[in-house]
């Protein structure tokens, strides 16, 4: 379970993010969305230790963040280029990642073939610098080297930009099929209603560092969660 309580950010005296609490059950596939600037990547962010919050912390399955490194053994992310390593190659990389969280070589190329349809064979067995693909390609192996290891919490920032619509697609598929297994906490922030509510459980609507809006998607349509943000947003 992921817990904010009393979580706020500052930067140059002006508050961008303001959360009083509230909870991401274990196994939940959350979508997070917003405008340009809500504070979604400031969240991420703080989740992730890479920035300190002004007050206030997020606890990850018990674990505060900002206070203790262990939840990193269970928790994966990948919200821009910087979480790659452009001078190894895509197999190099994964092997890299398969041994931080203890899988063998073997055990990472049976893993890998479950993805060659969305590889679309660009990525294994080219011998490219991952510094060399295209921001498509990149992000594929960013996204697929989330999964290695099968991490309690996996953490996506716009997962979809720069995909092509058939990878969109096997995406969600892929994302949804993790959703469902209730295994996994998925986090999920994205510009695309419209793809965030077909994977998600559950999204929350940020405005300028805010939740305005909370919702199951189960009892929600994705009609009134898009005549909503027009309206609000």
């Amino acid at each position: 379970m992921i817990q904010v309580d009393n979580l706020k950010k500052i930067y140059d005296g002006n508050l961008v993010l303001d959360l009083p609490g509230f909870e991401i059950p274990m196994g939940q596939s959350f979508g997070l969305v917003g405008n340009n600037g809500a504070g979604k990547t400031t969240f991420f962010s703080l989740l992730l230790d890479l920035i300190e919050p002004s007050q206030g912390f997020i606890k990850n399955n018990e674990v505060i963040v900002n206070k203790n490194e262990d939840w990193k053994s269970f928790t994966t992310a990948f919200l821009d280029d910087s979480f790659l390593i452009g001078y190894l190659t895509c197999e190099e990389y994964f092997y890299f990642l398969g041994e931080l969280r203890n899988q063998t070589k073997q055990q990472i190329d049976e893993f890998l073939q479950n993805y060659a349809d969305f590889f679309n064979n660009e990525i294994l067995g080219k011998n490219k610098y991952i510094r060399d693909l295209s921001k498509g390609n990149q992000k594929k192996v960013g996204i697929i080297g989330t999964l290695i290891g099968n991490p309690k919490v996996i953490v996506l920032d716009e997962p979809f930009a720069n995909l092509d619509p058939t990878t969109q697609i096997r995406l969600k598929k892929i994302l949804r099929n993790i959703a469902d297994t209730k295994q996994t906490t998925l986090l999920v922030s994205s510009h695309d209603l419209n793809h965030t509510f077909e994977i998600s459980d559950r999204i929350v609507c940020f405005e300028k560092g805010k939740i305005i809006k909370d919702i199951n998607t189960k009892e929600y349509s994705f009609e009134e969660l898009t005549a909503f943000f027009d309206v609000v947003v």
